[in-house]
C-alpha cells in the first residue's frame, strides 16, 4: 500500500523492511484519511477537548468454542459503537478480526499496525483511531528485544514476538499534538516483561517531550506489584487509574470468561504524562447474554491533554 505524503516512517524501519521483504499493515488512512485542522493563531490558547481512550486486549479470533470469534465480535461492536473512544490501543487482534471491527466500527474510524512478524500473519498491536478527532502524522513500531528495530525479533525468552507501535497524532479539536504507543508484554517470562519496560521507558524518553503521550497496553504486570510498574512510572508517567478524579469499580482486568473478581489483579492500564488531567476511568464490564468480548475487559480513561 503506499504511503501517503502527509504521513512519515522512520528510516530504521522502511530499511529493515526493504531487507525482510516484509509489509506493514495498515487500515485505509494512509492511502487518504481526513484533512488537517487549521492551525491555532500565535498566543491563542488551545481549547480544552477531553479525550475518550481505551486499551483493550481482543483476544485473538478464534473459530474454537467456547467464545469464538463469532460469538464475540458483535459483542464487540456493541461495546466499542456505546463506548465512542477517539482511540482504542488493541493487542492480540488478528488481521482479518481487525478488518471486521474496521468495518463495525464505521467510516469514522481507522487503525495502524502491523503484524508482530512484519506483516498481516501474526498478532498486531493496532491503534484505532476516530478520524473526525484524530489525523495521524507519523507512526512507527519497534520490537521488545535487544534488536528492536529487527522486525520480528525476540531474544528476551519470550514466549511469543512482542512489540510496540506508536503514532503521533494531530488533534483536530485543539490543533495540538499527541503521542500514543501502544503494546503488549509477554504472559510467560517476568525477565522479558522486566527488559521490555526498560526498553518501553527509553523509546519514550526519545518522543518529544512538550507533546501530551498515552501509553496503552496489557502489560501482564499486576500495577504497584511488579518492577515493570515501577519501571514506566519512574519513567515520569503517571497511571490514569490511580490519577482519576472518578473511577468506577475495580476488577482484575484479565477474567478468562469465568466471574469478575472484585479489585483484581490490574494488568490493562492506561498511561499518560503528568500535565494530563484524568477526569474520569473505568473498566468497561459490558456483556451481551452472558457473552463477554474478550477474556479481558476493557479499561478506560477521559482525559484532557
Amino acid at each position: 500500500m503506499p504511503i501517503d505524503s502527509r504521513f512519515s516512517r522512520r528510516t530504521g524501519l522502511r530499511a529493515a523492511l526493504a531487507a525482510t521483504a516484509a509489509l506493514p499493515v495498515f487500515g485505509g488512512a494512509l492511502s487518504g484519511g481526513p484533512a488537517y485542522a487549521a492551525p491555532a493563531r500565535p498566543g491563542a490558547r488551545a481549547p480544552e477537548a477531553r479525550l475518550e481512550v481505551m486499551t483493550f486486549n481482543l483476544r485473538f479470533a478464534s473459530d474454537k468454542p467456547p467464545h469464538t470469534w463469532a460469538q464475540r465480535r458483535p459483542v464487540t461492536k456493541e461495546l466499542l459503537l456505546r463506548a465512542k473512544p477517539h482511540v482504542i490501543g488493541t493487542q492480540e487482534g488478528l488481521y482479518s478480526q481487525l478488518r471486521d471491527i474496521e468495518s463495525d466500527l464505521g467510516a469514522d474510524y481507522d487503525w495502524i499496525g502491523t503484524g508482530s512478524g512484519g506483516g498481516s500473519r501474526d498478532e498486531f498491536m493496532a491503534v484505532f483511531y476516530d478520524t473526525k478527532r484524530l489525523a495521524p502524522l507519523e507512526y512507527d513500531h519497534f520490537w521488545l528485544s535487544d534488536t528492536p528495530d529487527v522486525i520480528a525479533s525476540n531474544t528476551w525468552g519470550a514466549r511469543s514476538i512482542r512489540m510496540a507501535t506508536w503514532v503521533r497524532f494531530k488533534d483536530l479539536d485543539t490543533g495540538g499534538e499527541l503521542y500514543v504507543l501502544d503494546t503488549h508484554l509477554d504472559h510467560i517470562s517476568q525477565n522479558a516483561r522486566a527488559r521490555s519496560a526498560t526498553l518501553i521507558a527509553e523509546r519514550v524518553g526519545r518522543l518529544d517531550k512538550a507533546k501530551p503521550l498515552v501509553v496503552t497496553g496489557d502489560f501482564n504486570a499486576t500495577a504497584h506489584k511488579n518492577v515493570v510498574y515501577d519501571t514506566l512510572l519512574g519513567a515520569g508517567l503517571v497511571d490514569t487509574w490511580d490519577a482519576a478524579e472518578r473511577r468506577g469499580k475495580a476488577y482484575a482486568t484479565y477474567h478468562g470468561y469465568k466471574p469478575l473478581t472484585p479489585d483484581g489483579n490490574r494488568i490493562d492500564w492506561i498511561l499518560t504524562r503528568p500535565t494530563a488531567r484524568v477526569h474520569a476511568a473505568s473498566m468497561n464490564t459490558f456483556s451481551l447474554g452472558g457473552q463477554y468480548p474478550s477474556d479481558h475487559l476493557p479499561v478506560q480513561a477521559t482525559l484532557t491533554l
